[in-house]
C-alpha cells in the first residue's frame, strides 16, 4: 500500500540530510510506526508521501500510484494529519468537518459512520471555534477532518504529541477501530511506548532507518542481557555502575538504570541478584574480578562490587528489554 525506495531528501542545497535511502513497505490495512526521536526525518517521509515534498532520489507510491506522476490521485485517496494543527481556527468544529467533506467532493452524512464514534466525542461543541479547543478536542476534529472523504491510506504525523495521557489512550483505541475498517495507517511518534500499539514498526535516527520488524520481533533481536539495577541513592548508583569494569552500557529509566555487561549475550546464564541478603556471593575488592565475572555471564559481580562500594541496598534484576532499549542499543551499532 506504501513503499519507499532509497529515498533520499536533503535540505539548504544538499547540505543537511534529511533522510538517506531510506526504504520500506506498509502492507494494506497495516498499522505501521515510524518511531523516532524529534529531527529523525519522520515529517520529511510523511510530506514526501503526502506529495508536498519532492524527493531528491529514489521513487515511493502510495495505493500503486507514484508520488510523482500521480500526486492528482494520491491527494484524493489519502487523508493526512500533520504533526501541527492546520485547521481553520477561526471556524466552528461544525464548519471545519463541512468545509473538508465540501473539498474532497462529500458529505458528512454520506461518511458519518466512519467518524461518528470520534464526532460524538466533540459534537456537544460543534459551535466552538477550533482555535478555542483543548488539544485532545483538537486532535479528534483533526482526525475527522482527515477521515471524512472515507480515505484507502492515512497518515498520522505525531498525532498524540502535546495531549495528555488519557487522550494519547483514547486516540490509539481509535485507530484500533479505524483499521478494523480496513485502513491502511501509517503514524509516527516520538514515544517509544507506543511503538506496541503498531502492527509494525521502523526505528529510524538522523534519517537512517535502524531496524523494521513487529515491536516483538526488534525486542526478541536484543543481542545481550539486560538488568535493572535499584538503589535509594540513584545519583551515586549511576556514577558506581558506570564505572564499574563490566559495565559495557547504562541509562536511567525512571528509577532503576538499565545495564548491559560486556561480554554477555541473550540465553546466558546469567542470574538474579536480589537485595542485601542475597548470597550471590562476596565482595573481593578487586575490580577487574568482579568484571571477569560479569564477562563470565554472572551478574552477581556487580551487584558484588556496588555492595563494596557502601550501596547495601542495591537489587540487580534481570528483565526483558522494551522497544527504548533496543532504540538506544541499535544506536551504538
Amino acid at each position: 500500500m506504501i513503499t519507499l525506495d532509497k529515498v533520499t531528501k536533503t535540505y539548504n542545497k544538499g547540505k543537511v540530510t534529511a533522510i538517506k535511502d531510506v526504504s520500506l513497505e506498509v502492507k494494506p490495512g497495516e498499522l505501521f510506526g515510524l518511531i523516532g526521536p524529534d529531527g529523525a526525518g519522520k515529517t520529511t517521509i510523511f510530506r514526501i508521501l503526502t506529495t508536498l515534498l519532492l524527493a531528491d532520489k529514489g521513487t515511493a507510491t502510495v495505493n500503486g500510484c507514484d508520488v510523482v506522476k500521480d500526486y492528482v490521485k494520491i491527494r484524493s485517496s489519502v487523508g493526512y494529519m500533520p504533526g501541527k494543527f492546520s485547521l481553520y481556527q477561526d471556524l466552528t468544529i461544525e464548519e471545519n468537518l463541512h468545509f473538508f467533506a465540501t473539498v474532497f467532493g462529500t458529505t458528512i452524512r454520506e461518511n458519518y459512520d466512519l467518524i461518528k464514534d470520534i464526532y460524538q466525542q466533540i459534537e456537544p461543541f460543534k459551535d466552538r471555534r477550533a482555535g478555542k479547543l483543548s488539544g485532545g478536542m483538537k486532535q479528534k476534529l483533526a482526525l475527522c477532518c482527515a477521515l471524512i472523504h472515507k480515505p484507502a491510506v492515512l497518515f498520522l504525523d505525531e498525532p498524540t504529541t502535546g495531549v495528555d495521557v488519557v487522550s494519547r489512550k483514547e486516540f490509539w483505541e481509535m485507530l484500533a477501530r479505524l483499521k478494523a475498517e480496513g485502513i491502511t495507517i501509517m503514524v509516527s511518534t516520538p514515544y517509544m511506548d507506543e511503538a506496541n500499539r503498531c502492527d509494525r514498526i521502523a526505528l529510524i535516527q538522523k534519517g537512517t532507518i535502524l531496524s523494521i520488524d513487529t515491536p516483538a520481533g526488534i525486542i526478541k533481536q536484543f543481542p545481550v542481557s539486560l538488568y535493572a539495577v535499584q538503589a535509594v541513592n540513584t545519583h551515586r548508583l549511576l556514577t558506581e555502575v558506570r564505572g564499574y569494569p563490566g559495565t559495557e552500557s547504562c541509562f536511567a529509566f525512571g528509577d532503576a538504570l538499565h545495564v548491559t555487561l560486556k561480554g554477555e549475550v541473550t540465553g546466558a546464564t546469567a542470574k538474579t541478584a536480589g537485595t542485601t541478603g542475597s548470597t550471590a556471593g562476596r565482595p573481593t575488592g578487586d575490580a577487574a574480578s568482579g568484571a571477569a565475572e560479569a564477562v563470565a555471564g554472572k551478574a552477581p559481580g556487580l551487584a558484588a562490587y556496588l555492595r563494596e562500594r557502601g550501596l547495601a541496598d542495591v537489587s540487580v534484576e534481570k528483565i526483558t528489554p522494551g522497544i527504548e532499549d533496543c532504540f538506544i542499543h541499535l544506536l551504538k551499532d
